[in-house]
């Protein structure tokens, strides 16, 4: 525990500015902590290469004559990424590098072992084939034995053949073609007899864990099996089994009556060197690592509603869709660091799983999951033809070769064959059916999957899109909706499920007892024309309440980890550089992780509402406590405070409370109302909530608004007797306009945007009976932005075209119709001079065009259409003296002349928000201060 609360205080983004060192062997660790023997030789690196454009490379001879491979690559990385410094030129690639046995390997069994490599590959050692495997995702090995001269260098060749076929699995390898080798490939002794696996099977109730050795042959003779546990694990830390000959597997149990668990907090790993040996052979040892744990399903404490239980207790899950990519390295990443701070990135933010989509993940970074303590949902991957014989065995292949490597990982928790029916369907005319028989071989495939491994849920099909299950642990269920969708959305899928219930099952199936959990969400898909760059939070807020709301759903699982390259709703960019949600300029300390806390209040119905000035309005309160947390106590402390911004976006405090509210485990109800009487004066306003125990510790942080409507006076009273008249005007009255790459309005005129370099003019009649005379000062207040010309408001921005689930179309975030890019840290900034009839009266900086949880009135007016008009977009609120000499011309010409002109030195274009668009209920105000 105090080595995960070290890593995560030094941990900070962006990790994906690492990059192997050149000089350097990229991923040097050992690829398998899960599974290690001690004599390996790593074999990333620069390797020799050549495109086989003609697939002549065979009948040529290329195998035992290499000298003709032009090309380096570096190895682990896919051909095609940038990492691997080699371009994608074909299908077939040919690797060729010296390698060298260690002469103290002298005796034992020496194997090459490859990670993955995608997808039929080929092997030969000083021209002699070794054999072929095919299978583009789980390890494969060669033995080396009989052909080697342990000592001197020898001459290995590989062959890769990744041509395209409709039953092989792909799954997302549109973000990035992982071809050829993409996980390390390294030299390993191995005893005389050796062990092919070794499982742990934990039983936490029964205080014992199950061993099954297996061996990679039939045993020639008896064999002894030892088992060494690291030090004060066991009181007898040291075992032996006896195999007998003939045997190629063994199982027995270990006692383990007071086992420290393998939960999130505290992510226990028993570390374990299993030794094989006997007669004359030489010896086999692999260090591995088991955690004591159990996954189950159990009923929330007090209800009949099914939820997944980690070590017998109920949990919430929060898991987020973990796409896996990476920009540089596609399916691979640069370093064993990045690896580990994909997980720290989750738990940063209190997620506590992850799924990793459609992709065998690489065991180190699920060594991280292991280590870090974050559960894992994994998938198979996915072919995009049909249900063949040939896909068939192809996902019963990985399927197997999957489960058998990750056996020992105590974060992975389920197993998903398949997702939303990709490869299941069958042409029928001109219809795709997931047919009857279809349908049983996914059963099927559940079916095995259990056989193969009883302590873990698995889901038939991660389903959507109007497909249900068959056989299944999990009833799961994908929805891309707006945020304004999810409660009446979550009230029916409530209502629908229950045993018996027909509702996401296919015709022939049932739901049983199996617990209830969206297993994809996000507004990515959520509009229409969708996958454009926006602010997520404000719909995953909204979202995520109403999840909170709705108990008989056991968990979520939002859309994405990270942006990939045509869907752009990640937490985190796709090189996982930072995105701002502005929550704790809302909220003073608000994060993400209040809205993964496990005590949670959802306060008001929506995020926003309209109210009228003065008056009381009783605001909904509902408490969902996932946790049975004794340590604090039987009564907690919730503080309200009401704040906001007034017409002139001036901060104000309005009224604060606090009470009492029981503790009670594993609570959901609804909690006593809070009555709260708006301001005196239109705002814009939070009611912000902090939920505290009893010794003051933040446990919660949440908050609604309120767009409160009222008269505005045209004349204020302001300090020392003076007074101002104010003159506002909307932000589409401009006179003139003049811009270098494109003048537009937002929803007729609540914003107005001006991209390059150029002006807004306004013409404002100077008031009557105002004597310029008794004015004192004058100011010009607004709320800006700069505005980029993004991709869907350029005049050349085309159709948007491609299969985007194989990572086609644009690759521009910004091109979407949807599109406003969330605010992150590359910023776009302008800079504004300000004229008042034709004197100049200053320039101000805009730092950004930024959007985020902070545009509250931008996100509180769009329309309900599917449709997005850049949401949550807001500016700086902005304040501009105005000359004296100015202001005697403009009561002389009748008129004030307004220019707000943007240079060509800095041509980041003006967003000009009104009252009901940005941050601020402002529109742009004139305040003519006098002294009477």
């Amino acid at each position: 525990m105090l080595l995960l609360l070290l890593l995560l205080a030094s941990f900070a983004a962006p990790a994906a500015a690492q990059r192997p060192d050149s000089a350097a062997i990229p991923l040097p660790e050992h690829p398998r902590p899960d599974y290690e023997r001690a004599a390996w030789v790593n074999l990333n690196g620069p390797w020799r290469f050549r495109f086989d454009k003609e697939n002549v490379g065979e009948s040529q001879g290329w195998a035992r004559d290499p000298s003709g491979f032009p090309l380096t690559i570096q190895v682990p990385f896919p051909w095609g990424s940038e990492l691997s410094g080699v371009p994608d030129e074909a299908p077939i690639g040919w690797y060729h590098r010296s390698i060298t046995v260690p002469a103290g390997w002298q005796g034992e069994r020496v194997f090459l072992v490859i990670g993955a490599s995608d997808w039929r590959t080929t092997a030969w050692l000083d021209g002699k084939l070794l054999g072929a495997h095919q299978g583009g995702y789980t390890p494969f090995d060669f033995e080396l034995t009989p052909h080697l001269t342990p000592g001197r260098p020898q001459q290995l060749v590989l062959r890769v053949d990744d041509s395209p076929h409709d039953f092989k699995l792909e799954g997302k390898q549109g973000y990035g073609q992982a071809r050829g080798i993409w996980q390390t490939p390294y030299l390993e002794a191995r005893g005389g007899a050796y062990l092919a696996g070794i499982h742990f099977t934990p039983d936490i109730d029964a205080g014992t864990v199950r061993v099954r050795a297996m061996l990679a042959e039939p045993a020639p003779s008896a064999l002894t099996l030892g088992l060494q546990f690291e030090r004060g694990a066991l009181a007898q830390p040291s075992l032996r089994q006896t195999i007998p000959a003939g045997a190629q597997e063994h199982t027995f149990e270990v006692s383990l009556p007071n086992a420290r668990l393998w939960t999130l907090d505290d992510p226990y790993l028993y570390q374990v060197e299993a030794t094989l040996g006997g007669g004359n052979l030489r010896p086999d040892a692999v260090k591995t690592y088991f955690g004591m744990r159990k996954v189950s399903v159990v009923n929330l404490p007090g209800t009949d509603i099914p939820y997944i239980a980690l070590n017998n207790k109920p949990l919430y899950l929060q898991i987020t869709l973990d796409q896996s990519y990476h920009p540089g390295g596609f399916y691979t990443f640069p370093t064993d660091a990045f690896m580990r701070d994909e997980i720290l990135r989750s738990r940063q933010i209190g997620l506590n799983a992850m799924r990793v989509h459609i992709k065998v993940e690489v065991p180190r970074k699920l060594y991280w999951a292991d280590r870090l303590g974050m559960l894992i949902m994994a998938d198979t991957p996915n072919s995009w033809g049909e249900p063949t014989p040939e896909m068939r065995s192809e996902v019963t292949y990985t399927m197997r070769r999957q489960i058998q490597r990750d056996y020992n990982h105590p974060s992975i928790f389920a197993w998903v064959p398949f997702n939303e029916t990709w490869g299941l369907f069958t042409q029928q005319g001109d219809r795709r059916v997931y047919t009857e028989e279809t349908q049983d071989w996914v059963a099927s495939m559940y079916r095995l999957a259990k056989s193969l491994d009883g302590t873990r849920l698995v889901e038939d099909n991660s389903v959507c899109c109007g497909i249900g299950h068959t056989e299944t642990d999990i009833n799961s269920w994908h929805h891309y909706l707006p945020g304004w969708m999810w409660e009446s959305t979550l009230a029916q899928i409530s209502r629908d499920t229950y045993p018996g219930a027909q509702w996401n099952f296919e015709k022939r199936f049932k739901q049983g007892g199996q617990p209830n959990i969206n297993s994809e969400f996000g507004n990515v898909w959520g509009y229409e024309g969708s996958t454009g760059d926006v602010d997520y939070t404000w719909d995953y807020h909204r979202a995520v309440n109403a999840f909170r709301r709705h108990p008989k759903i056991a968990g979520w699982l939002y859309t994405e980890h990270h942006d990939v390259i045509n869907e752009w709703n990640g937490y985190w960019r796709f090189d996982r550089s930072e995105k701002f949600t502005g929550l704790d300029e809302l909220v003073e300390g608000m994060s993400l992780r209040d809205l993964h806390a496990p005590f949670y209040i959802a306060i008001g119905d929506s995020l926003s509402r309209e109210v009228k000035t003065g008056e009381a309005v009783d605001v909904p309160l509902f408490a969902s406590f996932m946790t049975d947390a004794a340590a604090h106590g039987q009564s907690l402390i919730l503080r309200t405070e009401l704040y906001g911004w007034d017409a002139l976006g001036v901060r104000h405090t309005y009224a604060a409370s606090s009470r009492a509210v029981p503790f009670k485990a594993w609570m959901h109800e609804d909690l006593e109302p809070l009555r709260v009487t708006m301001p005196r004066e239109p705002a814009v306003a939070v009611l912000a909530l902090r939920l505290e125990d009893a010794a003051g510790k933040v446990l919660h942080r949440n908050f609604t608004t309120f767009i409160v409507k009222g008269a505005l006076p045209d004349e204020i009273a302001l300090e020392g007797g003076k007074r101002a008249r104010v003159i506002r005007f909307a932000p589409g009255a401009f006179k003139a306009q003049q811009w270098s790459a494109k003048q537009w309005d937002v929803l007729d005129g609540k914003k107005v945007n001006g991209a390059g370099s150029g002006y807004f003019e306004y013409r404002v009649a100077w008031p009557k009976n105002l004597d310029a005379g008794v004015l004192t000062s004058g100011h010009l207040l607004l709320e800006a932005s700069a505005k980029q010309l993004f991709g869907k408001d350029r005049p050349d921005t085309g159709k948007m075209e491609g299969d985007y689930m194989r990572g086609l179309g644009t690759l521009d975030p910004s091109r979407n119709p949807n599109a406003y890019p969330m605010t992150d840290e590359t910023r776009f900034p302008s800079m504004v001079v300000v004229r008042v009839n034709g004197e100049p009266a200053g320039t101000f900086a805009l730092q950004d065009d930024p959007a985020d949880h902070r545009g509250i009135l931008s996100w509180h007016y769009q329309l309900r259409d599917r449709k997005l008009r850049e949401a949550g977009s807001y500016g700086e609120r902005v304040s501009v003296a105005l000359p004296a000499a100015a202001l005697r011309k403009a009561a002389a010409e009748g008129e004030l002349v307004l220019r707000l002109e943007v240079p060509e030195a800095l041509p980041g274009g003006l967003a000009i928000y009104g009252a009901e668009f940005g941050r601020y209920m402002m529109d742009p105000t004139l305040l003519l201060v006098g002294n009477r």
